[in-house]
């Protein structure tokens, strides 16, 4: 059936002629007798003189693996039922052993792939059972074509392909070997270039390392002289202290001398003090007697000097002398808070209305508690705007001071009329310098704080300043 197959179709897609059905007979007759019809029946047994090239033999069992499913178990060697039913990928990955030696051992096994083969490549087929090559297919193809079909000159063109096979082997072993060896050699120049590298390294830290040895030497040197100027000196001062002690022994017995004439003479003073007490006691009635008409004589004199001049009535009263709140001289501390919450604008223009009144603003304090979703430089451009407007209806003096500890780089403005603008120095917060400008002002001179930190509330109390809350100096700014 395989050969009605592949001959030519005669008129109306009959068979061509009754020999070719003949000759498939024979051909299957054959194969059912365990023969085959060899194409090199007649010629000579070709036989190779080596194993079959490692590339051939892989083509072949990957051709015969493929082809192994399509065929008939019965017509399948022993040894390769058991494989029938694998994939063609498995078939020649576990069964290339007795593929191989199926198709050297079987040969109406190998005629059978080889018909296969022939129904799936016709024209490299025809092309060697006709005794040529053609040009453009693949040597290995071409060995594995000629083995399986043994078609004249097969154990030749298995030789070339197995020797065709070698020699690119060989050729890309040389050519891998070429890379590797051109890769070794960049490697060895890198390694070479990298130990110089080191080398080079290895000889400036040996440098450093010298150069700090000799540094080490001379500073253990120096410690050395140190060290020795310090023993002299310890010794000295040693001898130094023996002779203190001897002189503190002296001085301490001459003191303890001392102290016992002392105790001796208080003796002495309080016995003649206890006599002349008793004298004292003695004479009291007389000088007693003398004190009163000497003090009659001194206000008689008195009333007639003050008839004799003619003097006023005194004007001073004690009450005069009892420290209170004049009017017309309060200070921030005597502004009354009754009836007006701490939040209340009334209270900040009672303070700002007290003469030569100062008013100092903690910047951020007062922002970041109005409006701190603002950028920095707009809080103080909102915060100088009010003040200056504050300053010209109050008359009042206005110093803000803002925290300029964290700054990075100079901040450069004008500032508004009538307002003193300060920023802290490096180091110092902005409660520092508000505590520094409390203090530089004269006792007495009346300074309000606008802060809503407690402790820098409290520091400037104890300087004599009236802090106010930050919301009371917002809540004035945010009235027209």
């Amino acid at each position: 059936m395989v050969d009605a197959a592949r001959e030519p179709a005669g008129p109306q897609g009959q068979p061509a002629a009754e020999p070719a059905a003949g000759a498939a007979g024979a051909a299957d007759g054959a194969a059912a007798s365990g023969t085959a019809a060899d194409p090199g029946a007649g010629r000579p047994a070709e036989k190779l003189d080596r194993p079959l090239p490692e590339g051939v033999r892989r083509r072949v069992v990957g051709l015969a693996a493929d082809a192994l499913g399509g065929l008939p178990p019965g017509e399948l060697p022993q040894s390769l039922r058991q494989y029938a039913k694998f994939t063609p990928a498995r078939r020649a990955k576990y069964a290339a052993t007795a593929i191989a030696a199926a198709l050297e051992s079987e040969p109406a096994f190998r005629l059978r792939i080889a018909e296969r083969l022939r129904l799936g490549q016709p024209d490299l087929v025809k092309a060697l059972e006709s005794g040529s090559v053609p040009g453009a297919a693949d040597p290995m193809d071409v060995a594995a074509a000629a083995y399986l079909v043994r078609s004249a000159g097969w154990s030749r063109l298995v030789a070339e392909a197995g020797e065709e096979a070698e020699r690119a082997g060989a050729e890309g072993a040389a050519a891998e070997a070429a890379r590797l060896v051109e890769k070794l050699q960049a490697e060895l120049a890198e390694v070479r270039a990298g130990a110089r590298a080191d080398l080079d390294r290895q000889r400036a830290e040996s440098e450093d390392v010298r150069r700090e040895a000799d540094s080490l030497r001379k500073k253990v040197r120096s410690l050395e002289s140190d060290t020795r100027r310090a023993q002299a000196e310890t010794r000295r001062l040693a001898g130094e202290l023996e002779a203190l002690r001897a002189q503190a022994a002296t001085e301490r017995s001459a003191a303890e001398s001392e102290a016992r004439r002392l105790r001796h003479r208080v003796g002495e003073l309080e016995t003649a003090a206890e006599q002349g007490r008793r004298s004292a006691r003695e004479g009291r009635s007389v000088e007693d007697m003398r004190l009163r008409l000497l003090l009659d004589t001194v206000l008689q004199s008195a009333q007639g000097l003050q008839r004799e001049l003619a003097l006023p009535v005194s004007q001073i009263r004690p009450a005069d002398l009892v420290e209170a709140v004049v009017p017309g001289s309060a200070s921030p501390h005597d502004v009354a808070r009754r009836g007006l919450a701490e939040d209340d604008p009334a209270l900040l223009d009672q303070l700002l209305a007290i003469p030569q009144v100062h008013l100092v603003v903690d910047g951020y304090n007062v922002t970041k508690t109005g409006y701190p979703t603002l950028p920095l430089e707009q809080q103080r451009l909102r915060l100088l705007g009010g003040l200056a407007m504050l300053a010209q209806r109050t008359q009042a003096e206005v110093t803000c001071v803002f925290d300029g500890q964290d700054l990075d780089v100079p901040v450069i403005m004008a500032p508004p009329r009538g307002v003193r603008v300060r920023f802290s120095r490096t180091g110092e917060t902005a409660d520092e310098l508000i505590r520094r400008l409390v203090r530089a002002e004269p006792q007495g001179r009346p300074v309000v704080v606008v802060s809503a930190d407690r402790e820098v509330a409290e520091g400037v109390r104890k300087a004599g300043a009236r802090p106010v809350a930050s919301v009371l100096l917002l809540n004035r700014l945010a009235r027209p």
